[in-house]
């Protein structure tokens, strides 16, 4: 499990926030021209429609920690889900990344099933979900950002300032 390195009040005014991440967010409000390939940008978006919603799940279907959830159950996660963020390819409106939050809003919010399409990764669309979220306004107050990844992805996340080191927490599930 990876959680935000520390509590940050205020975080409007964190230094570290000021640098990387609210730079990519205010660069990325509405369209990225950051993308390789020419002609290409995207858009932030916060609700996902029906065919945002079919999207994800043929997205779900390419991971293997989401493959095998059916269109129906996405359905009632996303009506479910209080904070979504997607990426959506701006000329077809093709979903094209995803991430979630749960949240208490004042103690802690865990990040689930951040996702880019394979063909449009290593276009910083996954660093732009995570800073959407990171710099989100309805999230301000959150004191510890978490998630759980793979350790090949630890270095990702590392950069954005998470850290591994959570003081030997372990996560534990139970499964029906």
């Amino acid at each position: 499990m990876c959680r935000k390195a520390e509590a940050i009040p205020g975080r409007e005014h964190d230094a570290t926030r000021a640098g990387s991440l609210a730079e990519m967010s205010s660069v990325w409000s509405y369209h990225s021209p950051a993308s390789r390939r020419p002609g290409m940008s995207y858009n932030i978006i916060n609700e996902l429609q029906e065919g945002h919603i079919a999207r994800l799940h043929e997205l779900y279907q390419l991971e293997w920690w989401t493959r095998g959830r059916n269109l129906e159950d996405v359905r009632a996660m996303v009506s479910s889900s209080e904070y979504l963020y997607g990426i959506s390819a701006d000329e077809s409106d093709d979903l094209v990344g995803f991430a979630r939050v749960l949240s208490d809003k004042i103690f802690k919010a865990l990040i689930f099933d951040v996702v880019v399409d394979p063909a449009h990764r290593g276009r910083a669309l996954g660093r732009q979900l995570m800073a959407r979220i990171l710099s989100d306004p309805r999230l301000a107050r959150v004191k510890h950002f978490e998630l759980y990844c793979l350790p090949e992805l630890e270095p990702f996340y590392e950069r954005l300032g998470f850290s591994a080191d959570v003081g030997g927490v372990r996560l534990m599930r139970y499964s029906l």
